[in-house]
């Protein structure tokens, strides 16, 4: 489904998406190489790629509950260039 939108909005209109995930890791998410490659590619082109190094909020609050402590987290935003 993510795919799917990706394609739909793309050249289309704007995307923002944050991910914990770097897209060298993004197969675990499409299954497929060729899946993978396509949705990166639209995502990024005509994009900011923002990298935000600081620890996740959500798992930092759930491990606070648990009473852990929380490791360092990649976010990534992506969002478009053009107005749409």
């Amino acid at each position: 489904m993510l795919f799917t939108l990706l394609a739909d909005r793309y050249e289309r209109g704007s995307v923002m998406l944050t991910s914990n995930l770097p897209f060298s890791q993004w197969e675990s998410i499409f299954k497929d190489p060729m899946t993978t490659a396509a949705a990166i590619d639209r995502l990024v082109h005509h994009s900011v790629i923002l990298e935000l190094n600081l620890p996740s909020y959500r798992l930092e609050q759930s491990r606070k509950k648990a009473g852990s402590q929380s490791p360092e987290a990649v976010e990534i935003v992506v969002g478009s260039e053009r107005n749409g």
